[in-house]
């Protein structure tokens, strides 16, 4: 820990009063160093890990912290704040504050000494004593482990942790209930520790014996399958998706996130102990982890699990979308627009002949287009049910496809087939039974209700829903056109890859995943991937023209923008949306609308649902296509540059010691939004 953190890393009295101002003072340290090279780069990282979760925990601490590209070696700054700064905790503001860098690349030894630190603050006398000593060079010794009460496990946390693991510290009358463990989080840094040595501490207090298995960044010792056989009870601690999970299945398991291991693994306990007594067991998922990992998370409404359930399934079709359909295109492009009546490649297939190639390549898409509504089906009911949704998932949207009920039903399917999964996991069942459950009996019982309901009860009804939707698009002309197109572009630069983006897509993708879309579907289609390809399009663009309006990340990031745009992947604008938004995603709307608009109106088609400018050969109408991209282009670039230009300076100080800031004009505007 010696070459982690010195007294030049720590401060006593920190002065500030928001977790970013934190940051940026322990980073500035850092910095002084050498041990970060590029200040905002390491911020914009450090906030983008607070994003995903809260960095405060309960007893005073905030523990900031992340991987970058900017850090040359790990490092571990210290501030203490006598008021108290907000890190997000149940119990109130942090006045001990650990800001943690790692480099992207950084080795197991060094993640095992900083995952040592995040043990010994579960250690109260540790804690104390960073409260009380008097020195910066005093307090990097405590952290370094050189002091009395230290407790030299900060240096080797393995050793002092091997009791509970083992379980040698359990009560002696009788067996002891048995519980194995896994604790993980984004970074695998800090949480994943601490909420492993939370869990051991109350396990020793609950005379329990418990395992656990930190799966952090510097790589996981598996736990023996001989204690796994032998556990009672699972809990799993977790923010990110536990690796092979499986190991656990038929046992009874509680599901929540890593912050509820440190901050109240009692509760954990008695709950996975009552799990065990009532017989409740919890099927695991594959060692993938599914997407919906953290449904034990109390703090999730159920709209927000909705949308990751949608996301999911969304997530895994899109690729089937994308490489079905450029096969699909590729084969009109090759064998002409009657290619969808050539007969099958099986009976008759000519080597030195175009359009047997353009057959092979059209009727291969077809297949790949097959499994769209399955695939959408059975990855929304493995969002919400882990494995075992899977099954009644896929059948459920294979028989959507049956009775005609297109997409509309694939949502309805996956739906009900996790929430039957769910239900029947629910049910207390029998020790004989419990390992037949996730092979035999759930896909048995899930699947034959799933059946039931779409052919008899909701199939035809979403049937005719769907054609109804399918008769109103074709029927669009005109205005009407014209502003969907509009709608569909505002949707697509909204948030630039996210849920809303997702939406746009998959209602333009689900027009023309048929043999024959119909020409509404292809213009929606058409107006969809030009309006996504205008955000990152107009950044790069910007950064070109008024380079001074953005620092240097950002014109280094308008280079990428230029390639990212023109292959139609939104996401290229997101760091310029995050640095600025109340500017760039106005401005990035405004110009999608306008090319989503003028794209219907100039009656522009395509057949394949990605590809941006590489596709634009099968594009109908490509040159009034091109000029709808650049309008909207223009549009959001001018957009953006006038705003930004309206932005005042901020007030530069010559220096430390020189001077005062510059005469202010009287307003107070922000660097960014």
């Amino acid at each position: 820990m010696s070459d982690m953190i010195t007294a030049e890393l720590v401060d006593l009295d920190l002065s500030a009063d928001t977790k970013e101002a934190a940051a940026r003072a322990l980073a500035e340290r850092m910095v002084a160093l050498g041990r970060v090279t590029d200040l905002d780069g390491f911020l914009a990282d450090v906030a983008a890990r607070e994003a995903q979760m809260p960095t405060g925990l309960d007893g005073g601490i905030g523990i900031p912290h992340c991987r970058s590209e900017h850090v040359t070696e790990p490092t571990l700054a210290f501030g203490r704040s006598a008021a108290g700064i907000d890190f997000g905790a149940a119990d109130g503001p942090a006045d001990l504050i650990f800001l943690i860098a790692a480099p992207a690349g950084a080795d197991d030894a060094h993640l095992t000494i900083l995952s040592s630190l995040a043990r010994q603050l579960m250690n109260a006398e540790f804690t104390d004593a960073l409260r009380s000593v008097g020195d910066a060079g005093a307090a990097a010794a405590l952290i370094r482990g050189e002091q009395a009460g230290s407790e030299d496990s900060v240096a080797a946390p393995a050793a002092a942790s091997a009791g509970a693991a083992t379980g040698t510290e359990a009560p002696e009358e009788g067996r002891p209930f048995r519980i194995v463990a896994v604790t993980s989080c984004p970074t695998g840094i800090a949480h994943t520790y601490m909420a492993a040595e939370s869990l051991e501490n109350a396990g020793r207090e609950a005379g329990v014996e418990i395992a656990v298995e930190t799966q952090g960044s510097a790589g996981f010792t598996r736990l023996d399958p001989a204690v796994i056989a032998a556990a009672d009870g699972v809990i799993l601690a977790h923010d990110v998706p536990v690796r092979e999970k499986d190991r656990f299945a038929g046992k009874p398991t509680v599901d929540t996130g890593v912050k509820a291991a440190i901050n109240r693994p009692a509760d954990l306990i008695t709950e996975v102990r009552g799990k065990a007594g009532r017989g409740e067991v919890t099927a695991a998922a594959a060692s993938g982890g599914t997407p919906l990992e953290r449904a034990g998370d109390g703090g999730e409404g159920y709209g927000t699990k909705l949308r990751t359930w949608l996301m999911s399934g969304v997530s895994y079709m899109v690729p089937f979308v994308a490489a079905g359909g450029l096969l699909i295109a590729l084969g009109f492009a090759i064998g002409g627009y009657e290619i969808n009546e050539a007969p099958s490649v099986m009976d008759h297939f000519v080597w030195t002949q175009a359009d047997s190639w353009g057959a092979l390549l059209f009727q291969i898409g077809g297949v790949a287009f097959g499994f769209l509504v399955p695939v959408l089906a059975g990855y929304i009911a493995y969002g919400m049910a882990d494995r075992p949704g899977l099954v009644p998932g896929f059948v459920g949207g294979a028989i959507s496809l049956t009775v005609n009920a297109g997409f509309l039903g694939g949502l309805a399917a996956g739906l009900i087939a996790g929430g039957v999964v769910i239900a029947i996991q629910k049910v207390r069942i029998p020790a004989a039974l419990r390992g037949i459950m996730p092979v035999v009996v759930i896909p048995l019982i899930s699947t034959a209700v799933v059946g039931f309901l779409m052919f008899v009860v909701i199939g035809k009804p979403i049937a005719e829903a769907q054609k109804g939707m399918t008769d109103w698009l074709n029927g669009l002309t005109g205005a009407n056109a014209v502003l969907l197109g509009a709608l569909l572009g505002l949707m697509m630069c909204f948030d630039l890859g996210g849920p809303v983006n997702k939406v746009a897509y998959t209602f333009a993708t689900a027009g023309i995943a048929v043999a024959s879309p119909s020409d509404s579907a292809m213009k929606i289609m058409a107006a969809v991937m030009a309006a996504g390809m205008v955000p990152p399009l107009a950044m790069a663009l910007a950064t070109t023209v008024r380079g001074k309006l953005f620092d240097r990340t950002e014109r280094e990031n308008g280079k990428a923008a230029w390639v990212l745009g023109a292959s139609f992947i939104s996401e290229g604008a997101i760091p310029f949306a995050a640095a600025d938004p109340l500017r760039v995603i106005p401005a990035s709307m405004a110009g999608g609308a306008v090319t989503g608009a003028l794209s219907m109106s100039f009656g522009a088609t395509l057949r394949a649902p990605h590809g941006g400018v590489f596709v634009v050969p099968l594009i109908g109408n490509p040159l009034l296509y091109l000029v709808a991209i650049a309008a909207g282009v223009c549009v959001t670039t001018a957009l953006v540059i006038v705003l930004k230009g309206l932005r005042k300076p901020a007030p530069v100080t010559a220096g430390a010691g020189e001077g005062t800031a510059a005469p202010s004009t009287g307003t107070k505007q922000p660097v960014a939004a």
